[in-house]
């Protein structure tokens, strides 16, 4: 490790996608991860562990919204549900981002199509119909997904794939391995060590004990939260501000000729509302998470209605506010605009499984996921993704300068492809840093 080109902090679809593209160019690359890189396991005790450890993975605002992130190797993308979303180009390209061919690339490399026939199920069938019935344009939504892995009543990955039907980055991770990238796991970066202006290697605790390692380039992509806080304690104490984190409610009702199995795959079909500025799809959820979301808005009766519940999800784009703590603490308050916007589309949703033939429907509380926005393109790092600090970058959801409220993985892998390339030295298209000024 005394001899690498770069040091990766974290290893979420951006940080895995540099070192993957970095190792498959030769260069020696060590990835420092805080959660841990064993093997996938699918296991409930897993998905506690690495997605619901309060004050760690698991974050309650001081307005009691929940928001969690998956610590391991892979990073949330081993928990989420493998829907790919445009990404939005011309945004980017607004601030001296142009991505383009990389997400052509990253298109053609990842198995990315929406569901066959087969693995549509009759619950997504019949909220589909309800939608269409309701008047919504409601369609099938493309998934990072190997479906010629997938067999008949193959459970969904919900607490980790083990059958790796499911794309995530843990594959990228040990892509990067196989190339002769080195996994530092269960090691937590403090900050990144900077001498003279320039980034020289991170120090991070790891066992009870301080340990550095040296680099002459280190690229920060520990996600929308410890992005920041790494940055703070490295010097860049605006990092944090002003951020999104896509507010989220579901909405429920029992199907009484429909049931749902553990193939369900989530968020098979939906529609974007994008004046109105949130999305709806159909979303299924695990027994565990079934309970913990019926459990909160205290549908005690309804625990037990698990194989005949019909589930809707809306998300929304958000205002840009609020602050990340020190400690990685979220302290932000939804606007009224967007509870109006989460109320509105609960209407439509109730609307639709009305439509689809669904009794005593309720509305869950409201989570959050994918924050982002925390070192912003423009404001905290340049067009190349470099911070003001010289060899020191950022790759993950932090960087994205607006909120567009929509899963953000192809956009982030995009970046990654993007950053390994100029890192490489590749740098045809890359605009000058100081073309990349604009404020959002």
């Amino acid at each position: 490790m005394s001899n690498c080109d770069v040091i990766i902090v974290g290893t979420g679809p951006g940080g895995a996608t540099v070192a993957r593209e970095l190792a498959r160019r030769g260069k020696k690359v060590v990835m420092v991860e805080w959660g841990p890189g064993g093997p996938v396991r699918g296991s409930i005790g897993q998905y506690v562990s690495e997605l619901l450890v309060p004050g760690k993975s698991l974050l309650i605002t001081h307005g009691l919204l929940s928001m969690v992130r998956g610590i391991t190797a892979g990073g949330s993308s081993m928990f989420y549900y493998g829907t790919c979303f445009p990404v939005p180009l011309d945004m980017l390209k607004s601030y001296g981002v142009d991505i383009r061919d990389e997400v052509e690339e990253a298109r053609r490399e990842l198995p990315i199509a929406p569901l066959k026939d087969e693995m549509f199920t009759p619950m997504a069938r019949r909220i589909q119909e309800g939608a269409r019935q309701a008047g919504f344009k409601w369609d099938r939504l493309e998934k990072f997904m190997y479906q010629d892995r997938w067999k008949p009543g193959m459970p969904f990955g919900y607490y980790g794939d083990r059958n790796a039907v499911k794309w995530s980055a843990r594959m990228y991770v040990d892509e990067a391995v196989s190339l002769g990238a080195v996994l530092v796991d269960r090691a937590k970066v403090r900050r990144v060590i900077v001498e003279n202006g320039k980034a020289t290697g991170v120090e991070y605790r790891s066992a009870g004990r301080s340990c550095t390692i040296s680099a002459p380039v280190v690229v920060v992509a520990a996600g929308g939260i410890g992005t920041p806080v790494i940055l703070r304690n490295s010097g860049i104490q605006e990092a944090g501000f002003d951020f999104f984190f896509d507010p989220l409610v579901t909405v429920a009702g029992t199907m009484g000729d429909v049931k749902t199995g553990n193939a369900e795959i989530p968020m098979s079909a939906g529609t974007l509302l994008e004046e109105e500025g949130y999305m709806m799809t159909d979303l299924p959820l695990s027994r565990l998470t079934h309970f913990l979301f019926t459990g909160q808005v205290l549908r005690l009766h309804r625990l037990l209605s698990f194989r005949s519940t019909a589930r809707i999800m809306i998300k929304a784009r958000d205002a840009l506010g609020g602050r990340i703590t020190d400690r990685g603490g979220v302290r932000k308050h939804l606007s009224q605009e967007d509870r109006d916007k989460l109320h509105h589309g609960c209407q439509n949703a109730t609307k639709i499984l009305r439509a689809a033939g669904a009794k005593d429907i309720y509305p869950t509380w409201t989570f959050a996921a994918h924050p982002g926005g925390t070192v912003k393109i423009g404001q905290l790092v340049d067009s190349t993704l470099k911070t003001r600090v010289d060899n020191l970058y950022v790759c993950d959801c932090s960087v994205i300068p607006e909120a567009w409220g929509l899963p953000p993985t192809l956009t982030i892998i995009g970046l990654g492809k993007y950053l390994a390339r100029h890192l490489s030295g590749e740098k045809g298209r890359l605009p000058p840093p100081e073309t990349a000024t604009r404020q959002p």
